[in-house]
């Protein structure tokens, strides 16, 4: 199991104080990682670090907006001298606006550009520049299965997310050389806060996910642990490049019609 070990690692995790990201970052604290949380909303910060303290976790909260570089590279470089090396970064940070694309602004569009890809981009860039002085470092991106898939109302997340996929690949071809291990979890239909109100019996979209859905259910966020855990430790040391999708099976079945059990 030591190849799971995490203690005495740093963790820097995007948009880790609520949902699938915090639940991931806490997967990481119980192999042992010291977090450090980025957000853009100081009561959700202080909310999230509570949670993370009241655990026993090991967490620092930072303050600044991914898209914006400099904010970036500064932050970056105060955890390097203050708290020590990222060891581990997890872009999970993102957006989505469904609005069919005969209808979406440039601008919503471009919005959703700039933080589901470009800013993981950035990111990764400023990190990776001092995991390759060490020759050591982990990278993980976290795609969709709109990486593959298209569907109605989401073109800008589904552009972006394919982009990130891709990005992931040609981040892989470059920095592998320097002992950087970057992949991708591509999450499938989760129960979150956020997809509550369609997570009920009846609902057209819940029946849906459902049917679709090879294991019966909407995932549960702790069952991202053990990918972000994997990817995060020494047992992905030679797997590089990869997108791994938790789905409960979706990508692998063309579906079934509506009256089959």
């Amino acid at each position: 199991m030591n190849l799971f070990d995490l203690s005495g690692k740093r963790a820097l995790v995007t948009g880790a104080t609520h949902g699938l990201g915090m639940a991931m970052a806490q997967a990481l604290a119980r192999a042992g990682a010291h977090l450090l949380i980025n957000g853009h909303n100081p009561d959700k910060m202080k909310r999230a670090l509570d949670a993370y303290n009241k655990n026993g976790y090991k967490a620092d909260g930072f303050l600044f907006d991914v898209t914006d570089e400099k904010a970036v590279e500064q932050n970056i470089a105060t955890i390097e001298k203050e708290f020590g090396p990222i060891d581990i970064l997890i872009n999970n940070a993102g957006i989505i606006k469904r609005v069919p694309l005969l209808d979406m602004s440039v601008p919503d569009f471009k919005e959703v550009i700039d933080i589901d890809l470009v800013a993981p981009f950035t990111v990764s860039k400023h990190v990776a520049r001092y995991m390759v002085q060490r020759k050591a470092g982990k990278i993980i991106n976290i795609c969709s299965m709109m990486s593959e898939l298209g569907r109605n109302t989401v073109g800008a997340y589904a552009a972006a997310k394919g982009g990130l996929k891709m990005l992931t690949r040609n981040m892989a071809t470059e920095w592998a050389k320097y002992n950087i291990q970057v992949n991708g979890i591509g999450p499938g239909y989760f129960a979150t806060e956020q997809t509550a109100p369609i997570r009920v019996d009846g609902h057209p979209f819940n029946d849906f996910i459902i049917n679709r859905t090879p294991a019966g259910r909407w995932g549960n966020p702790s069952d991202l642990a053990g990918t972000a855990i994997f990817l995060s430790s020494a047992a992905s040391d030679f797997v590089n490049g990869q997108i791994i999708f938790v789905d409960g099976g979706i990508l692998a079945t063309i579906g079934k019609p509506a009256n089959e059990h």
